[in-house]
């Protein structure tokens, strides 16, 4: 036990005497005595509880619940679309592939976009046959296939007959350098990741 979880405890117990001495005093009936110390611990677990939120920051808390939930903040300005940097420190997109909508991670570090071969059937990407290709990812050496989408849109940046990898990995889909290089700018600024049209 560290020294701040003695504190936490102690004060704890300090919070708790506070109201079960005021029942023992007044001489109240065990019974409704009982009641009232049953709201009062209810009280405290909330108030831990709302500790606890806040003790990390409750902006951190929300956003690791949006990113839960796949709801990291895409907002479009203008020409621009603005995308918040997740808890995970990547930057996700909501784009549509087709008219089809697809979550994809952001990878500057990737040559192509890829999407895995579940994506690809639904959202009617024309894939060729043979896995001929070889790519080298953060987990490994894959094996894909070549893919063309009629459509690919991030907020109000649309861009056809694209070029795609299409991976026998499950839910495997990175917007890449394809699909950045043809943008006439983008860039992170703070926490943000600036895509220009």
């Amino acid at each position: 036990m560290t020294s701040d979880d003695q504190l936490n405890a102690t004060l704890l117990v300090l919070m708790m005497i506070l109201p079960l001495s005021a029942l023992v005093s007044r001489r109240i009936p065990f019974r409704k005595a009982a009641g009232m110390a049953a709201i009062w611990g209810a009280i405290f677990v909330v108030g831990i509880l709302v500790v606890g939120l806040t003790r990390d920051g409750v902006s951190a808390n929300w956003e690791r619940l949006k990113a839960v939930m796949g709801n990291d903040e895409q907002r479009v300005a203008g020409s621009a679309i603005k995308l918040r940097m997740a808890p995970d420190g990547h930057f996700w997109a909501n784009a549509m592939i087709n008219n089809r909508p697809v979550r994809m991670l952001v990878d500057s570090g990737a040559t192509m976009t890829t999407v895995d071969r579940q994506t690809a059937l639904k959202a009617g990407v024309q894939v060729s046959p043979e896995r001929d290709q070889f790519v080298r990812t953060g987990n490994g050496i894959i094996r894909v296939s070549s893919g063309r989408a009629a459509e690919l849109e991030v907020g109000g940046i649309a861009r056809s007959d694209v070029g795609l990898q299409v991976a026998d990995n499950d839910d495997l889909n990175v917007l890449g350098m394809n699909f950045l290089s043809s943008l006439s700018r983008w860039g992170v600024e703070g926490r943000w990741l600036v895509l220009v049209s």
